[in-house]
């Protein structure tokens, strides 16, 4: 399966202002299709089509995949895909044999514990859990999966403060439930669905390229001043959530940034909630985000690769002095103690810890830095490059084009790197992320940056016939 030339549709109507995902039903998308001429799976394709609610960023499927192990999917035909997205549930790879082996003892003996009742590896994931986390951060609540955690969190902040209004901020993603989407800040889900949870502001997420509010003298420090300002207009604000990273579009705020918004949730008596559920376990070079800055949450939500990419599993760990919601169901999930996913978690701990994946990953930032930056250098129609660890963002919009126009080339991107086995997702509508398995091998990555760099060639032949 190749696409030899992919084309750019530049009357294509799209949505400028897209803030997640690749444009579903563009004519691009129209062209992979006429590649998978396999009858399997282009009837597969059609019943998921007809039997799955239609939705914005998941339908219609991009292929039929029937298996996945280590940094591959493989799709009917055989054709593997090195997945730089996985939907961060991939630190250690698919199907880890150590993963494997843990998940099937378990379910041999305990698959399923009931509420009410506890088991040992519960009781053992939320010690190490502990044993972790700095600080007083010990007291952990598990969730089937990441926006229960943040409705947890939700929860807990509001016992604890005795207030109900929350900021996030514009363009973060926290989940898909109700509630999470009230304290979220993308379009993409809230539009037409009326009125949400009350009590929420928002402000403009830190960035450091193109930002409306940063400056070369003060960096990105006024949008964590923008923070003080409307907690002193509003009044009532008891949390303020965030990604310490947005995982997205890799926004990474300064250490400045970090420093005085610690300094700002002290002060006004206000948690800092963080969503670590797609970037904590290793994927920007530490456990967790936040290690990097010094600092330490007051809530913190895990999820994702916290399963080991095999079991549904999420959880909140905060601090010993907010056990406060005993008369509370903050939780009360039927698989809030699973387990299989706390085996699965404790195997993936294990295997960071033994494999000292963490100082592997501080060494495939410094390789990913250098590689992307000579893209960088070599395609103008590369307007920045930013990461940490293995999360790394690519974003195709310069001074001289439209957002419209870097759409339209991120997508053609893509494809061009689905067509040579790499996947990934797009951001914002113009942002590559890449995301790979932490255990991925040197060489693997150099053959995902030559990918990369073949389709960015062709797309930059292609613009500058057209222009």
């Amino acid at each position: 399966m190749e696409l030899e030339n992919p084309t750019i549709d530049y009357n294509m109507s799209i949505q400028p202002n897209r803030t997640e995902g690749d444009v579903n039903l563009s004519s691009a998308r129209e062209q992979w299709y006429a590649v998978l001429d396999d009858p399997a799976t282009v009837e597969l394709l059609k019943q998921d089509a007809d039997y799955f609610l239609h939705q914005s960023l998941s339908t219609p499927c991009l292929d039929v995949l029937e298996s996945c192990e280590g940094i591959y999917i493989t799709d009917l035909q055989g054709k593997k895909y090195m997945d730089f997205h996985g939907n961060n549930v991939h630190q250690i790879g698919y199907g880890h044999p150590l993963v494997v082996e843990r998940v099937k003892e378990q379910m041999d003996k305990l698959p399923f514990s009931p509420r009410r009742y506890t088991n040992e590896p519960a009781i053992n994931l939320a010690k190490k859990m502990a044993d972790l986390l700095p600080g007083d951060l010990k007291r952990v609540l598990l969730a089937p999966g990441g926006t229960s955690a943040i409705s947890m969190a939700l929860k807990l902040a509001r016992v604890v403060t005795g207030k109900h209004k929350l900021v996030s901020v514009w363009d973060s993603f926290h989940g898909a439930s109700m509630d999470a989407i009230s304290a979220g800040g993308e379009m993409d889900f809230r539009k037409d669905l009326g009125p949400l949870l009350p009590g929420v502001e928002r402000i403009p997420p830190p960035m450091t390229y193109r930002g409306p509010f940063s400056s070369a003298e003060n960096g990105d420090l006024a949008y964590a001043d923008y923070l003080e300002y409307v907690i002193e207009k509003e009044g009532d604000i008891g949390a303020f959530l965030i990604e310490t990273i947005r995982n997205t579009d890799v926004q990474i705020p300064s250490q400045a940034y970090w420093d005085r918004i610690r300094q700002i949730c002290d002060k006004h008596q206000v948690l800092l909630i963080l969503d670590e559920i797609p970037i904590a376990f290793g994927r920007t070079g530490k456990m967790f985000a936040f290690e990097h800055y010094q600092i330490e949450p007051d809530i913190l939500c895990l999820g994702k690769g916290m399963g080991a990419g095999v079991i549904p599993l999420a959880g909140i760990v905060t601090r010993e002095r907010y056990n406060l919601a005993a008369n509370i169901s903050l939780g009360h999930f039927t698989h809030e103690k699973s387990p299989l996913g706390c085996v699965a978690a404790l195997a993936m701990l294990e295997v960071l810890e033994k494999e000292d994946i963490l100082t592997k990953v501080k060494e495939d930032e410094g390789y990913m830095r250098s590689a992307l930056k000579a893209l960088q250098d070599k395609f103008p129609l590369i307007g920045d490059v930013r990461g940490k660890g293995l999360l790394w963002g690519i974003e195709l919009v310069t001074d001289r084009q439209t957002k419209e126009k870097a759409i339209r080339e991120a997508e053609a991107v893509m494809y061009g790197c689905l067509a040579n086995g790499l996947s990934f997702k797009i951001s914002q509508g113009n942002v590559l992320q890449l995301c790979p398995p932490l255990t991925i091998g040197r060489t693997e990555l150099q053959m995902a940056i030559t990918i990369l760099h073949d389709a960015l060639q062709k797309v930059s032949d292609i613009e500058g016939k057209v222009s």
